[in-house]
């Protein structure tokens, strides 16, 4: 039987981490879905040592716009997929130049595809919406959007943690 996990919280409060320790738990053939790209030299760095972290307990899959397409491709031959993260998914759909509404419906078509599924599926994404109101229009649009994904997101898991300071607290 499938089950979905949202685990949300800051930046580098533990999220990835705490997903992965997660995914290592409950046994079974992996699958990770990296949805960051590459933009700088610190980016670069920062994919690597991700990679690092996860080291071979995970088939990885980089993936950063068709997730919902990847998924319909390996729903069922992963006892555990876990999605890192949606935030830059997000980011990545926003630069393309998608609406909001395509956002949206990619999101749609990313839950739909764990409908009857048999994996557990875990999705990383930032907590964007508790800090100061952003000083223009592209970063005001990218945290609306985050903050209505995540509440998608949350709204279909069958678990949520919110990671505080590395400290996971269940909250659904």
């Amino acid at each position: 039987m499938s089950r979905v996990i949202l685990i949300t919280g800051g930046a580098r409060s533990g999220k990835s981490s705490y997903a992965q320790r997660i995914a290592k738990e409950n046994g079974g053939k992996r699958a990770f879905i990296a949805t960051a790209v590459t933009t700088d030299e610190e980016m670069r760095e920062r994919i690597l040592r991700h990679k690092e972290e996860r080291g071979k307990d995970f088939f990885t899959y980089e993936e950063p716009e068709k997730i919902a397409a990847l998924l319909k491709e390996i729903i069922n031959k992963y006892e555990i997929i876990l999605v890192d993260c949606l935030t830059f998914f997000i980011s990545n759909l926003l630069i393309k130049g998608l609406t909001d509404e395509e956002i949206y419906k990619e999101c749609d078509l990313i839950l739909e595809r764990l409908s009857g599924s048999n994996s557990t599926v875990i999705f990383v994404s930032n907590e964007v919406g508790m800090g100061i109101v952003p000083d223009n229009a592209l970063a005001r649009r990218f945290r609306d959007i985050a903050g209505r994904v995540n509440q998608k997101f949350a709204n279909s898991s069958d678990e949520v943690y919110l990671i505080v300071s590395g400290i996971p607290l269940k909250i659904k």
